[in-house]
């Protein structure tokens, strides 16, 4: 567990400006026609300009700058030029930076075109399930708090929460302890303290929370081919409440 000077804080809330900004700018950029492998290299251009280092690349041998998962992947999906976009998908964008030592992470799901009422559905019950993670945070709730209360709201909608990967600490490394669950009992797991940054990143299923890992070694994709939704920001913890960083 990892509590974070003010120095630190600070300098882990320039990083996540960063990583927001060409989250943004990736956001612009989505429509039919373009290709995962386009959205890396908006990415890798915004990075060199921003002069950051981009915090997946070679993270454990990953081969991306950025992971782009599109349906039924879920998260960690690498970049293809053969992987176009079409009008109905939906596309996540998950991205990291290391600025200053310090490391920002953040992901959003984003609509490809016209899409379907449940799959709008999807994307918005997974940020919603973010919002109502964090306001769990505070000094001496748990992280089986914030899993309860994802796992929760997004069942009572319908859906299904990842369960075989989670948020995390993240600091001066860019997986910390504690884990951070989306799911899980309130009052267990571990306990928060002011000063630790928590990454808070719902993975949303539309069918079976059950997930499988593809050939290339990092794209996990749902068991049943339904679509899935990502939504991550890192999250100071405060004595009152979470401040979203991200």
């Amino acid at each position: 567990m990892v509590i974070k000077t003010l120095a630190e804080l600070d300098g882990i809330r320039r990083a996540c400006l960063i990583v927001r900004e060409i989250l943004e700018r990736i956001r612009e950029s989505i429509r039919p026609g373009i290709s995962t492998y386009d959205i890396e290299e908006i990415s890798v251009k915004i990075m060199e300009r921003k002069k950051v280092i981009p915090a997946f690349k070679g993270y454990a041998g990953y081969p991306g700058n950025i992971c782009v998962s599109v349906n039924e992947e879920v998260v960690h999906g690498i970049p293809r030029k053969d992987k176009v976009l079409k009008e109905g998908d939906i596309v996540s964008v998950d991205i990291g930076v290391i600025y200053n030592g310090f490391y920002g992470d953040c992901a959003d799901t984003f609509p490809v075109g016209r899409i379907s009422k449940e799959h709008k559905k999807l994307i918005e019950v997974t940020k919603k399930a973010f919002n109502i993670g964090i306001e769990q945070i505070k000094e001496g709730a748990t992280t089986g708090d914030i899993g309860s209360a994802i796992q929760k709201f997004v069942e009572e909608n319908g859906f299904s929460v990842v369960r075989a990967f989670a948020g995390h600490g993240i600091g001066r490394k860019l997986h910390e302890y504690p884990e951070v669950a989306n799911f899980g009992e309130k009052g267990e797991g571990e306990i928060l303290k002011e000063g630790m940054v928590l990454c808070v990143e719902p993975m949303v299923n539309e069918g079976t929370y059950e997930v499988k890992i593809l050939e290339d070694g990092w794209t996990a994709i749902t068991i049943d081919g339904k679509f899935s939704a990502h939504y991550e920001n890192e999250v100071i913890v405060r004595k009152e409440k979470g401040e979203v960083l991200s």
